[in-house]
């Protein structure tokens, strides 16, 4: 009986065993499990922020790519223009035009005739300070004036 007894203590033994290693596996895999988790979400997170700055990057680059071309066709229509302006400026007419009208200046027998525009009125003063001035210019300012005319004139 004592060799039963045996087995049977020593069955018992061994399933605690087989238990406590099926455990200590267990906690591996699940530690193994649970690591890898943290990897795979950690490999998300920097594959979604390397997507949202590449997109952002895009959009950026697609905006300057937009106001170059807006630029580029800007600068072609000056172009053009200024293109034309040479072209003008090169015949004798659009010269001997500007010369005319903008230099004041004339052709042999011709006689340049300028006419001065009247200078156009001064506003009414608005402000203290403005309306004390115009007094005394138009008042005390002018008796100056006469009394040194009257002086000369004697």
């Amino acid at each position: 009986m004592q060799l039963e007894n045996v087995k049977t203590l020593s069955k018992d033994n061994l399933k605690q065993k087989v238990r406590k290693n099926q455990k200590k596996k267990s906690t591996k895999v699940r530690f193994y499990h649970s690591f890898l988790t943290i990897v795979l979400i950690l490999c998300v997170f920097q594959i979604g922020y390397s997507a949202l700055l590449n997109i952002s990057k895009i959009v950026i680059y697609q905006s300057k790519i937009i106001k170059s071309r807006q630029l580029l066709a800007d600068a072609q229509k000056r172009n053009k223009t200024l293109k034309k302006e040479v072209e003008n400026f090169n015949s004798m007419e659009k010269v001997e035009s500007i010369a005319r009208n903008n230099l004041k200046m004339a052709a042999k027998n011709e006689v340049l005739v300028i006419i001065n525009e009247p200078e156009q009125e001064k506003a009414a003063p608005e402000t203290f300070k403005e309306k004390l001035v115009c007094y005394f210019e138009q008042n005390i300012a002018s008796k100056f004036n006469l009394n040194e005319n009257n002086l000369i004139s004697n």
